[in-house]
């Protein structure tokens, strides 16, 4: 497990600065289900109504989360580069903790697809969504 949690700490330090705005951290990955799960803590900064979370981030968080799956389950993935992204809004997100799902349905050597689901403190599902994106694998030399 101390594996694992250096892992993490790993990823947590190399993760994108927009990830730290949004209060977001990876905090568990399974690399046989290749999916990993992200807290965030979202400030009303980043909300519409008082305390709604705009559609973006929401949108963002879960970009993150089904991302970070393709990187922790295959580390030769350099780069990942979405083409298409549809996000499904079941009710709204509110600004607080919230929890992030995301895992590869299918990958093959240059294409991966993922979906992901974005929970509230109450464990409520508010949101979902699906991505195509294009693998970028380091060079071999």
């Amino acid at each position: 497990m101390k594996n694992k949690k250096m892992a993490i700490e790993q990823i947590n330090n190399r993760a994108p600065k927009f990830l730290g705005m949004l209060g977001g951290e990876l905090i568990d990955f399974d690399t046989k289900k290749t999916s990993c799960t992200f807290e965030f803590n979202i400030s009303k900064d980043f909300c519409h109504s008082i305390d709604i979370v705009q559609g973006g981030f929401v949108t963002a968080m879960l970009d993150a989360a089904m991302s970070h799956a393709i990187f922790i389950g295959d580390q030769e993935i350099v780069s990942v580069s979405s083409l298409e992204i549809k996000t499904s809004y079941l009710e709204a997100t509110r600004a607080g903790k919230l929890r992030v799902v995301g895992w590869v349905i299918k990958q093959s050597y240059k294409t991966a697809f993922m979906e992901g689901h974005l929970y509230n403190e109450a464990n409520e599902l508010t949101a979902t969504a699906s991505s195509v994106a294009k693998l970028i694998r380091a060079s071999k030399q």
